[in-house]
C-alpha cells in the first residue's frame, strides 16, 4: 500500500490526463477501462481501489487519481500475470485465508448494524442499572513506604498530631501522590489493589488506617470523605454498551451459523507444535 501511495502522490506531478469520454452510453461499474493480455479492468475495480485510499490521497485532483489508479491496476495485473504458475503453496494458502477473513468480516457487518439500535441501547442500559445497588466513592490520601517499621514510625507521628500531607510529601515513595500530600482524589471500588481497597472500605472517615501491606509496600490511609456515586447517563456509556451489544450479536450469529454447518475436525489430534513448521509448506 505504501508503494501505491507514493505512486499516486508522484502522479500528481505528472501531466494531467482527461477522463475518457463515453460517446454511446453512461459508464457503469462493468465498463472496461483497460485490458492486459485480454484480462479486463473495469471502472468498478477503479472505484473500489479509490474507496480504499486514505483520505489525504482522495484529495488529489480527480484526473490525477483516475490516471494513477488506472496505471496502478494495469501494472498490478501485468505483475499478477507474470506470476502465473509461480505461486507457492504458501502463497495460495495465504490468499485463501485472506479471502476467508474478508468474507467472514462482511458477513458480520449486517449483524452489527442491525444489533446496535436505540432500543437495544436503552434496554441494555436499563438492564445494567435496574437492580444496581448505590455505589460508594472515596476521597482518600495515603503515605506509602517500603517497610512496616517506617510505617509504624510515621503512624506514631500522626497520632502525635503531625500533618498527614507534610509527612506524605517528605516520606511517601509514591512520588505522584506524595507531591500532592498523598492525595488520591475520588475513586470507586475496583480501582485500587485489594488490600488497599478493603482497608479504605473499613476505615473511619477522618482517621488514619494502617499500616496496610500491598505489593507496593506499606500504606497509611486517610479517608477524607465518601459519597454515593452518580449513576452514569446512557450517553456516558453509550459506546461501552454498543460494544457489548455488538459482541453479543456477533457471538450469537457465529454460534448459529457454525451450529447449522456440518463441521468435522479430523485434525484435532495433530501435534500442535507443527504450527511452527513452515517446512511442511514445501513438501
Amino acid at each position: 500500500m505504501a508503494k501505491a501511495m507514493r505512486f499516486l502522490a508522484g502522479a500528481a506531478l505528472a501531466a494531467t490526463l482527461a477522463l475518457p469520454v463515453w460517446a454511446e452510453e453512461a459508464p457503469t461499474a462493468d465498463t472496461v477501462v483497460a485490458t492486459v493480455n485480454g484480462t479486463a479492468i473495469t471502472l468498478g475495480h477503479m472505484i473500489v481501489a479509490h474507496d480504499a485510499l486514505p483520505e489525504q490521497y482522495k484529495a488529489l485532483p480527480a484526473d490525477v487519481l483516475f490516471k494513477g489508479i488506472l496505471d496502478q491496476l494495469v501494472q498490478q495485473t501485468a505483475l499478477e500475470q507474470s506470476m502465473e504458475g509461480k505461486l507457492t503453496r504458501s502463497d495460495t494458502l495465504r490468499l485463501e485465508n485472506d479471502k476467508r477473513g474478508y468474507v467472514s468480516a462482511r458477513a458480520l457487518e449486517a449483524v452489527v448494524l442491525s444489533a446496535v439500535t436505540d432500543e437495544a441501547l436503552q434496554a441494555a442500559y436499563e438492564a445494567r442499572f435496574k437492580d444496581a445497588a448505590p455505589q460508594t466513592e472515596y476521597n482518600a490520601a495515603h503515605i506509602l513506604v517500603a517497610d512496616e517499621a517506617k510505617a509504624e514510625e510515621l503512624l506514631a507521628e500522626l497520632e502525635a498530631a503531625a500533618d498527614f500531607a507534610e509527612l506524605a510529601k517528605t516520606h511517601s515513595t509514591d512520588t505522584g501522590s506524595g507531591a500532592a500530600g498523598g492525595d488520591l482524589g475520588w475513586f470507586g471500588l475496583g480501582m485500587m489493589v485489594k488490600p488497599f481497597e478493603e482497608a479504605v472500605v473499613a476505615a473511619e472517615v477522618g482517621k488514619v488506617a494502617g499500616p496496610v501491606q500491598s505489593d507496593f509496600g506499606f500504606h497509611l490511609i486517610l479517608v477524607k470523605e465518601t459519597r454515593i456515586a452518580a449513576q452514569p447517563t446512557l450517553d456516558d456509556i453509550r459506546d461501552e454498551l454498543a460494544a457489548e451489544i455488538e459482541q453479543q450479536a456477533i457471538e450469537a450469529h457465529v454460534t448459529e451459523v457454525t451450529d447449522a454447518a456440518k463441521v468435522e475436525k479430523p485434525g484435532e489430534g495433530i501435534d500442535p507444535a507443527l504450527l511452527g513448521d513452515l517446512s511442511l509448506l514445501d513438501k
